[in-house]
């Protein structure tokens, strides 16, 4: 089965981690078969600080807004297996934890934990408090996957994208997608 892959982009810090994971997506189309982005308003703006730039407009996939509930990853239906925060904020990891489903993108982590498929939570924002936490444990235990971003340097990154590339690889490792990056110890 071609994976369905569906990227929710939340207004944490790192708009650099959402660009590269959909521009390294779409080098790798052969592994997927739909790819879909929600962004809130607020990622759109972090993004725009951050990178200078809405370019995020201009990726050939396909986008939801955060109110359209007849995405077709609202439903286990649809056989979406793979969503992916990035950046993840503690706003929306708390929402996930408590299962709200008050928008889109808590709607399909909780349609992707229910039907036992991947999903990944790039979280951004240190320290973590003991809600922070107690919310990471909750995913876990339902069958998310925390994955902080927290770049590795062994590979030796020169750029501020080759550092962020360490995480968004080790996102993809995740997913279960067959990427080619630096591994430990080659």
């Amino acid at each position: 089965m071609a994976n369905k892959i569906v990227i929710a982009i939340t207004g944490a810090s790192g708009s650099i981690y959402a660009k590269l994971l959909i521009e390294k997506l779409l080098q790798l189309q052969a592994q997927w078969q739909e790819l879909s982005v929600v962004m809130s308003n607020n990622a759109k703006e972090v993004w725009r600080t951050e990178l200078g730039n809405e370019d995020y407009k201009n990726y050939p996939v396909r986008y939801f807004e955060k109110t359209d509930f007849s995405a077709p990853f609202a439903s286990g239906s649809a056989k979406y297996n793979i969503m992916m925060v990035v950046p993840c904020s503690m706003g929306t990891l708390g929402r996930i934890a408590a299962g709200t489903s008050d928008d889109l993108v808590i709607r399909a982590a909780d349609v992707i934990l229910k039907e036992r498929r991947k999903l990944l939570l790039m979280v951004r924002d240190t320290p973590y408090n003991l809600i922070h936490l107690r919310n990471m444990e909750t995913v876990t235990l339902a069958g998310g996957i925390i994955c902080p971003a927290t770049p590795s340097f062994y590979s030796k990154p020169k750029t501020i994208e080759d550092v962020a590339l360490t995480v968004v690889d080790r996102m993809l490792d995740l997913a279960g997608l067959d990427i080619s990056t630096s591994r430990w110890g080659e």
